[in-house]
């Protein structure tokens, strides 16, 4: 993923104007406004950081077991293991053993619990609800991680999925792939009405909200995806984060 630079999309001056349009769709349609979690509304850069901390307590290592949420900057962990100050080779060296580590780890509600909401995402999803809209959290996270991913959204205080306007949708099992699940959550979607606007970090996903739903404002986050070759639709817009005042 170093390969692939992100925020070179958005463009600053353009991001209110952006959110505020798919607010306006929401509040004329009174419709759902589906969301996605990691690298959309919430950063996964601490919950990384913390398992290359015990990578390196475990290692003895100080150089790992210092590492800070800002040494997260792709998904190759060798670029963080060199901010933290290994050699390339070292990095190189490490990379499998430390990449299993991190498997075991990462997709758990234990870990999960450690996110933080991207900037303006509170304020936003609330702002989605006094405009008459539905919340629909769509996430390639799967059942196990459910528990976590609600201790943090308590605390970042997004509404919370209940039996009426806010709903989390979860795959049934790890081992479903996040494209096939969301395909048939786009079916699942289109049987119920359709949707008013999404919002996604990867390009294949918020691609297949506009070809699903034309009609609907389908927003990019342009914070990190997983480097698949894939091109934004000229169509969908970019932003950087919620922030509606920049």
């Amino acid at each position: 993923m170093s390969n692939h630079p992100f925020g070179r999309r958005a463009r600053s001056a353009e991001q209110a104007r952006i959110l505020r349009s798919a607010l306006d769709a929401i509040r004329t349609s009174g419709g759902v406004a589906a969301f996605d979690l990691d690298s959309t509304l919430l950063s996964n850069k601490p919950r990384q950081s913390r398992i290359v901390r015990e990578f390196g307590l475990g290692r003895g290592d100080a150089r790992l077991a210092a590492c800070p949420p800002e040494a997260i900057v792709s998904w190759d962990l060798r670029d963080s293991l060199r901010l933290c100050g290994l050699s390339a080779d070292e990095a190189e060296a490490l990379s499998g053993e430390i990449k299993e580590f991190w498997r075991h780890r990462f997709f758990t509600s234990d870990y999960c619990r450690d996110d933080v909401p991207v900037a303006g995402a509170r304020d936003y999803l609330q702002e989605v609800l006094r405009q008459g809209g539905r919340i629909l959290y769509l996430t390639g996270r799967h059942t196990e991680m459910g528990a976590g991913t609600l201790d943090s959204f308590g605390r970042a205080g997004f509404p919370m999925p209940d039996a009426g306007r806010v709903e989390l949708w979860l795959k049934p099992t790890f081992e479903e792939p996040d494209d096939t699940f969301k395909e048939l959550s786009h079916a699942r979607l289109r049987a119920a009405g359709g949707i008013a606007a999404a919002f996604d970090n990867e390009p294949t996903h918020v691609n297949a909200y506009k070809n699903s739903f034309p009609e609907a404002y389908v927003v990019h986050l342009d914070t990190d995806h997983s480097g698949r070759a894939v091109a934004v639709l000229d169509s969908i817009p970019s932003v950087v984060d919620f922030t509606l005042e920049i």
